[in-house]
């Protein structure tokens, strides 16, 4: 019979590759012993001076290293006895010389193992553990007050206690103790784990970019710097700025000023204006050189904000085959060369300009931005091209190690980026819109209470039948300008310009933001028009004809016609999300009009037989 074999009790196991280098713990990590260069120069030259004696006695000597060899030599060397060692001394120093294989670091003095290694006083451990458990607290009390409490803690205890007292460690002590702590475990404790690891957490380096456009951050900031009105000359405030930066090279592509809050519509609009070839048309200054930074990107690095996770955003980069990459939460330092780039414009370019204001309401003191204040926004927008163009591009970087212009024409000449055609960057810019989901009615579409149509789409509704699901259509909504929407049309496999049914011109270069603030105060002004009165007292005449009628129906004997009753429905309003009866109670009375006239009563309401329908 064969015997059976065993095709895996031979076989070697592979081995588990090692791990890069800085991702190995401490505790695997095999250190390499300390030299004599790491000790202080006043024991490195005790070590120095110890060696060439030993080396020199090397070489005299005759004998062995004996008492009888030793002395005659080292009374020669040494005329006094302060610097004369023990023959004893000499013999020690010679064996840990070469016990160590010749190591020089073996002849330095242990001082860094003098003092004493055990605590003097005992019998205080469970107080300190109690104080280090009020120090390490999130409210983050200072060393002083854990020490108090250290200290009141053994003064009650040593109250009961008759012989051997606890002692009670000095400040100092105390403080050397907090000071011995691993700082880690503390820095969770009285920061939390992000602090934490913010501080002690291994930190890598980026892994760079290799052409221009690889990868480009965008992020957005409030400026320290207050504007003005370009008309009423009023501060406005401080404006938000959305930014994009070419890591590459360094370059800004684009950015977006407004003075509302980041949203996908500043962020849109900054990834347009990088996107596009830059045109300086409606600035008012001459800039010395030009903006060449400009075509599609191929990593758009964001953070987690809501106006990044936007549908619409994601749509139109993936259209474009721009990708997102979104960073974690809460760690800017993964996306370092834009949030670098706002404290460049800070020092660099708002320093000295009237109106700057600060981060910190402390460094304020007693500048006030709000009176000085000079500048108007659009002056500011033309400054801010011109220093980007001509000053930021051309400079070099603190470092000297690259001009961001130059930058950029060298990776453009090795590796030229995507460009879109004419057809394309109108085609992105409609994409970039907001999208929105509306009904087709046979008068067109309906957004934000202004009405879209036109003649083609009334051809398009003519020739396409639509259903429930079909008829609810996408569109694209330029925020900066509501003259047109652009409605995206399935059975034509793209989207149709639709301009608004508007003649008088309100639209035309109106803003989504602009044309909610007019509706918030055409609401208001008509609820300040309203006769809250007048009204009131009118639905209480209802309520009056509806209980006299009711009366004047049961104490009638005859059959009601159908007609009256149905007037009393009316008059009652009876229906499905209302009552059900035109009974009232008796008890129910009608304060507004109860101190009324019973003739006057009568007149009103003989009036309202003529005016229901009118009123309905």
């Amino acid at each position: 019979m064969m015997d059976f074999e065993d095709e895996f009790s031979e076989s070697e196991f592979v081995k588990k590759p090692d791990p890069p280098i800085q991702y190995v713990k401490l505790e695997d990590t095999a250190l390499v012993k300390r030299d004599l260069d790491t000790f202080p120069d006043f024991l490195k030259n005790k070590a120095l001076d110890k060696y060439q004696l030993i080396a020199f006695i090397e070489k005299t000597i005759t004998g062995g290293w004996t008492q009888k060899n030793l002395d005659p030599i080292l009374d020669s060397l040494f005329t006094t006895t302060d610097r004369r060692p023990n023959w004893r001394t000499l013999v020690r120093w010679r064996k840990s010389y070469i016990d160590s294989n010749g190591d020089l670091a073996s002849l330095v003095t242990k001082r860094h193992k003098m003092g004493n290694r055990k605590s003097r006083v005992k019998g205080d451990e469970a107080f300190f553990e109690q104080a280090l458990t009020r120090f390490l607290d999130a409210k983050r009390p200072k060393v002083s007050t854990a020490y108090q409490y250290y200290r009141d803690a053994i003064i009650i205890e040593n109250e009961s206690i008759v012989d051997g007292q606890i002692s009670i460690i000095s400040y100092k002590s105390f403080n050397q103790r907090i000071k011995s702590l691993p700082p880690y475990p503390v820095a969770v404790a009285r920061h939390g784990k992000f602090k934490a690891d913010q501080w002690f957490a291994y930190c890598s380096s980026h892994i760079p970019p290799t052409r221009i456009l690889e990868r480009v951050e965008i992020d957005h900031t409030p400026l320290d710097l207050i504007l003005l009105d370009d008309e009423l000359s009023i501060p406005l405030g401080r404006p938000y700025l959305t930014l994009i930066v070419d890591v590459f090279s360094g370059c800004v592509l684009g950015f977006h000023l407004s003075y509302r809050s980041p949203s996908y519509v500043s962020a849109a609009k900054a990834i347009v204006h990088a996107i596009k070839p830059k045109s300086f048309e409606g600035l008012d200054i001459e800039l010395q050189n030009e903006w060449p930074c400009y075509g599609k990107f191929e990593n758009l690095v964001v953070d987690n904000g809501a106006e990044f996770w936007s549908k619409s955003l994601e749509h139109a980069c993936k259209e474009a085959g721009i990708n997102i990459q979104y960073n974690p939460v809460r760690k800017p330092w993964l996306k370092p060369f834009v949030e670098r780039f706002f404290g460049m414009i800070n020092e660099c370019f708002l320093a000295e300009m009237p109106g700057k204001t600060f981060s910190n309401i402390l460094e304020k003191e007693d500048y006030k931005p709000g009176k000085d204040a000079i500048m108007r926004f659009s002056t500011f927008v033309e400054e801010f091209n011109r220093w980007i163009v001509d000053i930021y591009h051309q400079d070099s970087n603190s470092r000297e190690t690259r001009i961001p212009i130059k930058q950029w024409q060298r990776g453009f000449d090795i590796y030229p980026p995507l460009k879109m055609s004419t057809e394309n960057e109108q085609r992105f810019t409609v994409l970039m819109g907001i999208s929105d989901e509306r009904t087709l009615t046979r008068n067109g579409f309906k957004f934000e209470e202004l009405m879209y149509d036109s003649t083609a789409l009334a051809d398009y509704r003519k020739h396409y039948p639509q259903t429930k699901e079909t008829i609810k259509k996408i569109i694209k909504v330029d925020p900066d300008d509501l003259s047109n929407i652009h409605v995206y049309l399935e059975e034509l496999g793209g989207y149709l310009k639709v301009p608004c049914t508007d003649n008088s011109d309100y639209t035309h270069g109106l803003s989504l933001h602009e044309h909610k603030v007019i509706k918030k105060i055409n609401r208001e002004i008509i609820r300040e028009g309203k006769d809250d009165l007048g009204l009131a007292k009118a639905r209480m005449a209802i309520h009056a004809r509806v209980k006299q009628e009711q009366e004047a129906f049961i104490a009638s004997k005859t059959k009601a016609k159908i007609t009256a009753v149905k007037k009393l429905a009316q008059l009652a309003d009876i229906s499905n999300t209302g009552q059900g009866t035109i009974k009232l109670e008796k008890s129910e009375r009608l304060p507004l009009i109860s101190n009324e006239p019973e003739q006057n009563i009568k007149d009103i309401l003989d009036n309202w037989d003529d005016d229901l329908e009118a009123f309905e």
